[in-house]
């Protein structure tokens, strides 16, 4: 199989022929049949005969997409008009805005000069929607899912970094994908609080000796070991063993790509994870023609072998059992307690284990990561919820004895808490489908101005559109006038009929049939540790002081009166998944009662 970049470079040169190659040999036949005399013009008549070829074939686009849509009964999505060609300001200011504002930050500030949810960025003359409209959201996800898929250029994007993993993949293989992997994310394996304690309780003795000082520690670096630990064993069957790995020093902390880095092995592969994370994010920013930034080196690829060296000896060890247990002719059995057996009995091919090992991995980490992380944040931000919400442990679970599933369920606050953080800081902020070939209608909506659009909006075939949850969870029109302020109460009270009558308004696990087949692990794994963690430590305060340099909310956030920049104490970032850039500095307190 051809090496994945090569099929970019291939794209790149026929879509050089199309632009290029072909407008300038139907000028060559023109200037071969004129007279002598014209060839002194020719430079310029070519250059002149270009970009004339590249308007009509524009102009031609553009016309023949408000012909289809009148064809539906729908209108075209409203087009952002630049200042520059190819609308190529707006291109830099989205790469500038990612660098430094809040995720989301410019594209709410585009909808609200256009007074719609839903527009066509028209980046580099090619079409790229974006939408915060619930409606449409919804078409994308559920009730329009045939409609949409990964698309070419989303796996063109990722195929480095996730291959054939399900996240990377549509339709059949996609299916195959999702089929194997879901009886490993069944109630009973969710629900192992065995392996949550074992965990919990590594964790929780490192935030001991910290808090026994009054040394700040990288809550979202222990998040990530904590459900990286836990994942691992659950997937794999052996530990990745990295809570017990070097931390990083506050005062002394380097500024990874994400959060904070170490120099150790674990280290290594966080590094390599992140960066090549924020590689695909930045590809998608550039666009369509992202590749001829790469044109002689794929960027992920250097990444991608680092994660494989890590990865690929844990593959190799189950690989080796399997073969051993034939040569000794021991029948494998049906039942298998890990992912990686399962997966090792249907194939030996390393790199389709290590694409379906790494895309699990990817949202068993991040999602319940980025969870603890915000809710600790906010548990920092308003001592109230914290107080709250150890009281209702307390009262349900005691000051010591373990949880069970039921005295977790019974924590309503602390489930009030979880999905309000989802709401405000979703795991996956930001995502992208594509239209199919046959081009789609989304149902007439815009909940955010008045006077809302009475036609359906018609997108093109083969069409990427970018859906931002980020947006959709704070949109004043669905959660009223405090969408931006954090108060888990408005699950709790009348305010969560809002949600219940419109459920695609909240989707931080995604929706429909590709909705996150682990989320409630992801939540169970989080209400457990948070119960662990209140029995213990009742203060939590943010440490300024240990965050990396270049990491602290920029001072213009101060000034900039749209959604939460002025509240916010820390820097909220996304490269795929949401995290805070140079990790979550925090104080533990622990409780009296505790000590």
């Amino acid at each position: 199989m051809p090496h994945p970049f090569s099929r970019y470079r291939l794209r790149l040169f026929w879509d050089f022929v199309r632009i290029v190659v072909v407008p300038s040999a139907l000028f060559a036949s023109f200037i071969c049949a004129a007279q002598r005399e014209l060839c002194w013009i020719a430079p310029f008549a070519w250059l002149t005969f270009l970009l004339a070829a590249g308007y009509i074939r524009l102009q031609y686009q553009w016309f023949k997409q408000r012909a289809e849509a009148r064809r539906h009964g729908g209108r075209p999505v409203p087009q952002v008009v630049g200042r520059w060609p190819g609308n190529i300001d707006i291109l830099i200011k989205l790469g500038k805005a990612a660098r430094t504002r809040y995720p989301g930050a410019y594209y709410r500030t585009l909808f609200e000069e256009y007074k719609c949810t839903t527009l066509n960025l028209r980046l580099l003359w090619a079409d790229f929607i974006v939408t915060m409209d619930e409606e449409h959201q919804k078409h994308i996800l559920a009730t329009g899912f045939n409609h949409f898929w990964r698309g070419r250029r989303q796996k063109e994007r990722m195929e480095t970094f996730l291959g054939d993993g399900i996240f990377n993949r549509d339709d059949e293989e996609w299916k195959k994908h999702r089929a194997l992997a879901r009886p490993f994310f069944a109630k009973d394996r969710i629900s192992d609080l065995e392996l949550f304690e074992k965990y919990s309780s590594l964790t929780l003795g490192i935030l001991n000796i910290a808090s026994s000082t009054g040394t700040p520690i990288d809550a979202q670096d222990l998040y990530s070991r904590f459900s990286l630990d836990a994942a691992s064993e659950f997937l794999f069957g052996e530990r990745f063993d990295t809570l017990h790995g070097s931390l990083p020093v506050a005062g002394s902390a380097k500024l990874g790509t994400k959060g904070t880095a170490t120099n150790d092995a674990f280290g290594a592969f966080v590094s390599a994870f992140e960066a090549i994370q924020e590689i695909v994010t930045t590809r998608a920013i550039r666009g369509y023609f992202w590749p001829v930034r790469e044109l002689f080196q794929d960027q992920a690829e250097p990444h991608a072998e680092v994660i494989s060296k890590f990865l690929d000896p844990i593959v190799q060890r189950t690989l080796d059992r399997k073969k051993k247990m034939r040569q000794a002719g021991v029948t494998p059995t049906t039942e298998h307690d890990t992912f990686l057996e399962y997966l090792a009995d249907n194939t030996e091919d390393m790199k389709v284990i290590r694409d379906q090992l790494l895309n699990i991995l990817l949202a068993g980490r991040d999602t319940t990561s980025c969870l603890l992380t915000y809710i600790t944040y906010a548990m920092a931000m308003y001592p109230d919820v914290a107080r709250k919400m150890r009281a209702e442990v307390l009262a349900h679970c005691g000051a010591a004895e373990s949880p069970t599933m039921d005295k977790l369920k019974a924590l309503r606050y602390v489930h009030a808490v979880i999905n309000e953080t989802l709401r405000l800081f979703p795991p996956v902020p930001i995502n992208v489908r594509e239209t199919r070939a046959e081009g789609v209608l989304l149902p007439p909506s815009d909940r955010t101005y008045p006077s809302p659009a009475a036609e359906p909006v018609y997108l093109p075939g083969e069409t990427t559109i970018m859906y931002l949850p980020i947006l959709t969870q704070k949109n004043e029109a669905l959660w009223g006038a405090d969408a931006d302020v954090f108060d888990p109460e408005r699950w709790l009270d009348g305010r969560l009929k809002r949600f219940t009558e419109n459920p695609m308004m909240y989707t931080p696990f995604s929706g429909g049939p590709r909705i996150c087949i682990g989320q409630n692990y992801a939540r169970n794994e989080a209400t457990y540790f948070l119960a662990r963690l209140l029995q213990q430590f009742d203060t939590f305060t943010l440490a300024p002081d240990a965050q990396p340099a270049g990491s602290q909310p920029p001072p213009e956030w101060q000034y900039d009166g749209a959604s939460r920049e002025p509240v916010e104490r820390i820097r909220p970032a996304y490269a795929l998944t949401l995290y805070v850039k140079g990790g979550l500095w925090v104080r533990f307190g622990k409780a009296a009662e505790a000590a």
